[in-house]
């Protein structure tokens, strides 16, 4: 079998848009909830997690329904053409809003419909690509959000410049843009046809057999997604003060240090599928584990701006071993009718990982003095386990 890459490509504009999408928001929401309506840190903080509350309530039931669904245009499109237009509008209107209530009303509007069409999506690279090729083709989707990303951190800082609703709107045309190419570009497999009023029963069925056969796989397979999201997780929310307070730099310093680890795995993403297609998914998942696990201890023992530089280039390409391949062990796992199922509990896993983390690492930080070396020790004891 040989893996379509134009295919693949044309999908990943999807996550391409989705990660437009949310790099936007991530860069700009927090300065105008902080500058703009003068919240407190706290409340920012607390606003900014609502995308993976979102997400944890609603991804994994989108992932159920949408294994559920039938209509002459397959189980997956549906939900990105309702889902996609609603987001985009919201988050045009999000620079627009000049009083909070309505701010805060294009935010959560956005964060529904985002939550909506994410994991069919994603769901979508492994109901057209079979088993042996989903890493490589998770390494491509992966390779366009962090294009996505790029794009965002680059070009939107030059469209900021000219207006603040500048990178909204462009990133909102590039999303119905991209969906719009997915749903001309990729067709779902056509096995899907039984009646829908059948299909839930199927479901169901299909569910308990799977988890019959290999519950305890699975479950050991989601609590290790869990741990190692934990420790990643703690790194991104807390790095920049590390950098600040330990490595005594600037926070665009430390920022830009960061940088090398996404870049890192930007570059390695399409290789980690290629290298576990040739060696298998687990080992090179417990290979990136070691990696990461010595790489974030490394900084406890020697916290010097040098080698926690050329550590991060090191982590990347561990995280890259991992995530590309997490993913298609979580949907192998699977039936061909539960893709959608076990996607959302991927994103389950994940996203309560998202929320834990900086939480676990912050209390942790601050039962110990401030002390934010800590993080480099709960980092790979969370990859440990």
């Amino acid at each position: 079998m040989k893996l379509d890459y134009g295919r693949i490509f044309l999908l990943g504009f999807g996550f391409f848009g989705i990660s437009l999408v949310w790099s936007i928001y991530n860069s700009y929401v927090p300065v105008f909830l902080a500058k703009g309506f003068a919240l407190p840190a706290a409340m920012v903080g607390f606003i900014m997690t609502l995308d993976n509350i979102a997400a944890l309530f609603i991804q994994p039931v989108i992932g159920v329904v949408s294994d559920a669904t039938r209509t002459p245009i397959g189980r997956r499109m549906p939900y990105l053409l309702i889902g996609a237009p609603i987001a985009a509008i919201a988050f045009a209107l999000v620079p627009l809003g000049r009083s909070l209530p309505l701010f805060m009303g294009t935010i959560i509007v956005m964060l529904l419909a985002m939550s909506v069409f994410r994991t069919p999506t994603i769901a979508l690279m492994p109901d057209i690509t079979p088993s042996p090729l989903r890493s490589k083709a998770n390494g491509v989707i992966n390779l366009m959000g962090g294009l996505g990303a790029l794009l965002a951190f680059f070009v939107g800082a030059k469209l900021y410049d000219m207006g603040r609703p500048a990178p909204f709107w462009v990133s909102s045309v590039v999303l119905v843009l991209a969906i719009l190419v997915v749903f001309w570009k990729i067709k779902e497999p056509k096995e899907y046809t039984e009646k829908a009023a059948d299909a839930p029963a199927n479901l169901r069925k299909d569910l308990r057999v799977v988890w019959a056969e290999g519950g305890s796989s699975a479950l050991s397979l989601l609590l290790a997604i869990f741990f190692w999201f934990l420790g990643y997780t703690a790194i991104e929310a807390f790095f920049t003060l590390y950098g600040v307070e330990v490595l005594k730099i600037k926070e665009s310093s430390a920022a830009f240090m960061l940088g090398f680890l996404a870049l890192t795995f930007l570059v390695f993403a399409i290789p980690s599928g290629f290298i576990a297609t040739r060696f298998g998914r687990r080992p090179t998942i417990i290979i990136g584990l070691a990696i990461m696990l010595a790489s974030t201890l490394v900084p406890f023992f020697m916290p010097s701006t040098a080698v926690v530089q050329i550590i991060l280039v090191t982590a990347g390409f561990g995280w890259a071993l991992i995530n590309i391949n997490s993913l298609p062990m979580v949907v192998d796992i699977s039936t061909e009718s539960l893709l959608g199922t076990f996607t959302g509990l991927y994103y389950l896993f994940s996203t309560l990982a998202a929320i834990a983390g900086p939480t676990v690492a912050g209390t942790m930080i601050q039962n110990t003095g401030n002390n934010y070396s800590t993080l480099f020790l709960m980092a790979p004891a969370c990859m440990a386990m």
